[in-house]
């Protein structure tokens, strides 16, 4: 039976993996080929069809409810009702809408929208709103977030903007809510938001900063509720009476044990109420419950049974939990945890215990963290020996009872500023530690190291003594130095990342690499820092020879920060250059500048005549093996009579459409000299300012060019000098995206 419900997980797992769901024929045929075959001893395949089916189901069921095609971009007038939290930061009020209404057409049963300089929102309110809807979608580029699967897992099926608004009805009292304000209120040492992301899961009040430190220093699991504290609140109550009872303090006549397991399992489930009861917390419920079970009842059975069990309930409840990347590394987790500590020989003393699954798990689980594009805390292990028991002992405890006695205020808030206090030394520990050795992103590796990593890391998690264990460190460290494929001389690597409304090209030749702009920066959203660095890493580039930014302007620049303190920079060199920041002006571009590396030449173009900050982006031409790209920034149709006037050699075979498709650029004469057989554009989807225009479009076509679209088509990759058709990251199918 063991065979079958690892079968049965396997089935629901498959669904993450697939590229596109199967015909609607085939999910009627599996279901049945699958009973038919489950009273013989063929049930594991018969569990996995039955369990790949619910879970196809799921997903079709998920992707119907999107916003129609025909409705994106569209602002509607709707109506529904505030569930969750909302939560407001830089201005910005974010909030998740269920069961939508409007006059024109049926909608999407959740829909998650932004209110720019909003007004407060509450949970259970009830409005009527003019929004801007958008179909589920996000910036697709080599190593980042998918924010697409993250939108499908949560079954949200539109996002949009608020453009206007009224409350209809005030909500009804939501005791989290009240909770919340009264977190938030109180003096927790300028600690509030973090005590409302540790007791209510609401991390809104959380920090850019914040959330930096707990990444570079892998802690995210100490504040974003989670089964860590769900655990930890359980263990603390389960070890209270079992303490009372070795001690001689607990009532005989009441059994100890069956005592410890129900309070352990009804604190989890309370604080799990408390923090909203999302998925990550009743996965955390589930395991819990049946290793409470097990320790009660079946500990004859051993530690995989309720693991397995715990595995296929969650997955059976939401199938679409195996696109978050948090259902992995938990269960991956707790294996590890099983793993070593069933192979273990001989007694371990406490200190033993807690330092050796700190180190091991790192180790485990550091294939996995590769394999989902999440970074790896270097510093994580030394540091969660100490910030794990900090929280568990101190700032948890302190909190959670400080917010039931908030109502005995003197009691209450006092217990609070503790906490609070706690929590701040704790972030200036992570904070330390997070400039000391920030969070480290790993290259791209081909698919044959994955499954000699995985299997070099269960080699090391093994009993130390056996003989092939010594084999899993070098298998194990292929995912962090894998082979890299190399760039003959004369070749240039040009990926257009999806940046939004904004420009961020990166190119590397053999051996040097040139990022031309850095990409937008709207509040505290950092492109750079989110989606250009980590693709910079990804393409194992660990300094830039020269970050080339084109003009003044944030939607090119807002990222260059980020770059310029996460890695080093060579040279700056800035167009527009007296309205460049003066920690990012470097040297002025100038007309002519040439220079080669790797046997590719680059040169630059600027007009010097220009009176505003687009007409005087710095233009750089590059030349590999006789193929030619030109990249263009904001430049206007004036810039490019300039330009023509002046004899600088704009013909090229890729161009970068200049200012993102506007209709005061791309002129008909600069096109035709250029003759491109093949445009890139970079531009947000659904933009404000309707690039490209469609004018600009109809031009590009007219003169029978390729046009490869970032909103359409993600993050675009091209082999300048091979002559040879671009690579769109979209193109690399799931089945969530479009």
């Amino acid at each position: 039976m063991r065979t079958g419900m690892v079968a049965l997980a396997l089935g629901l797992l498959t669904l993450r993996f697939l590229p596109e769901l199967p015909p609607v024929w085939l999910l009627l045929v599996m279901p049945v080929l699958g009973l038919m075959l489950l009273p013989f001893r063929t049930y594991p395949l018969a569990l996995f069809l039955l369990g790949l089916t619910w879970a196809c189901v799921s997903a079709k069921s998920a992707l119907d409810d999107r916003l129609p095609a025909r409705l994106d971009g569209q602002t509607l007038w709707l109506e529904g009702r505030v569930v969750g939290l909302p939560g407001a930061v830089d201005g910005v009020v974010r909030f998740q809408i269920d069961s939508p209404q409007s006059r024109r057409t049926a909608l999407p049963q959740r829909i998650r929208v932004a209110w720019y300089n909003g007004p407060a929102v509450g949970s259970g309110e009830r409005w009527r709103l003019a929004v801007k809807l958008k179909r589920p979608a996000g910036l697709v580029n080599p190593g980042a977030f998918d924010y697409e699967a993250w939108l499908l897992a949560q079954r949200v099926g539109a996002t949009g903007t608020v453009i206007d608004g009224q409350l209809l009805q005030a909500a009804a009292p939501s005791w989290r809510d009240g909770v919340r304000q009264r977190l938030l209120a109180v003096d927790a040492q300028g600690r509030e938001g973090a005590l409302a992301a540790l007791v209510l899961g609401d991390d809104s009040g959380l920090s850019a900063a914040d959330w930096k430190a707990l990444q570079d220093t892998g802690t995210v699991h100490l504040l974003v509720i989670s089964g860590t504290h769900i655990g930890l609140l359980a263990g603390l109550l389960y070890a209270l009476i079992a303490g009372l009872a070795r001690l001689g303090l607990w009532p005989r006549f009441v059994p100890w044990l069956p005592s410890a397991c129900g309070l352990a399992f009804g604190g989890a489930l309370a604080y799990g109420l408390l923090a909203g009861f999302e998925v990550p917390v009743q996965r955390a419920c589930v395991m819990l419950g049946l290793v409470l079970l097990w320790r009660l009842r079946f500990r004859h059975l051993g530690m995989t049974w309720p693991f397995l069990i715990a595995l296929n309930l969650v997955l059976i409840a939401e199938p679409l939990s195996s696109l978050r990347p948090g259902l992995w590394l938990s269960f991956a987790a707790v294996a590890i945890l099983m793993l070593i500590f069933s192979g273990r020989l001989g007694a371990w003393s406490w200190l033993q215990s807690w330092s050796r699954a700190q180190w091991l798990i790192a180790l485990g689980l550091l294939p996995a963290l590769l394999a989902l594009n999440l970074p790896v805390s270097l510093s994580g292990p030394l540091v969660n020996l100490m910030a794990v028991p900090w929280v568990s002992v101190f700032i948890l405890p302190l909190a959670l009872f400080g917010t039931l006695l908030l109502g005995l205020e003197p009691i209450g808030q006092g217990l609070l500023w503790l906490a609070g206090g706690s929590m701040e030394w704790l972030f200036a520990f992570l904070g330390w530690a997070a400039d000391l050795q920030p969070a480290w992103t790993g290259p791209a590796v081909p698919p044959w190291v994955w499954p000699l990593s995985l299997l070099g890391a269960f080699l090391l998690l093994l009993p130390r003594g056996l003989p092939m264990r010594p084999l899993g460190w070098p298998m194990l460290l292929l995912c962090v130095f894998a082979p890299q494929k190399s760039l003959a001389p004369g070749r240039v690597e040009v990926m257009q990342l999806d940046v939004g409304q904004g420009l961020a090209i990166l190119l590397r030749t053999k051996g040097h690499s040139l990022l031309y702009d850095a990409g937008p920066r709207v509040g505290d959203v950092d492109i750079g820092e989110r989606v250009v660095l980590p693709a910079i890493r990804r393409a194992a580039v660990r300094q830039l020879d020269m970050m080339l930014l084109s003009h003044a302007h944030l939607d090119h620049i807002g990222g260059a920060q980020a770059i310029v303190r996460a890695l080093p920079v060579t040279r700056v060199l800035a167009g527009d250059h007296q309205r460049m920041p003066r920690s990012l002006r470097g040297d002025a571009c100038r007309d002519g500048e040439t220079w080669t590396w790797d046997e590719v030449t680059f040169t630059t173009w600027v007009w010097s005549q220009a009176k505003e900050s687009n007409p005087a982006s710095c233009v750089l031409r590059v030349e590999a093996n006789g193929e030619r790209l030109l990249l263009t920034g904001d430049i206007d149709a004036h810039a490019e009579r300039a330009m023509l006037a002046q004899g600088f050699d704009v013909r090229a075979d890729w161009l970068q459409s200049p200012h993102h498709g506007s209709r005061s650029s791309s002129s008909q004469a600069f096109l035709r000299a250029v003759a491109p057989r093949a445009v890139l554009i970079s531009r947000g989807r659904n933009n404000t300012f309707g690039h490209p225009h469609p004018l600009v479009m109809a031009r590009y076509q007219r003169l029978g060019m390729q046009i490869h679209d970032s909103a359409e088509l993600g993050a675009i990759t091209l082999q300048l000098g091979e002559f040879a058709d671009a690579q769109a990251e979209r193109r690399t199918r799931h089945f969530w995206r479009e």
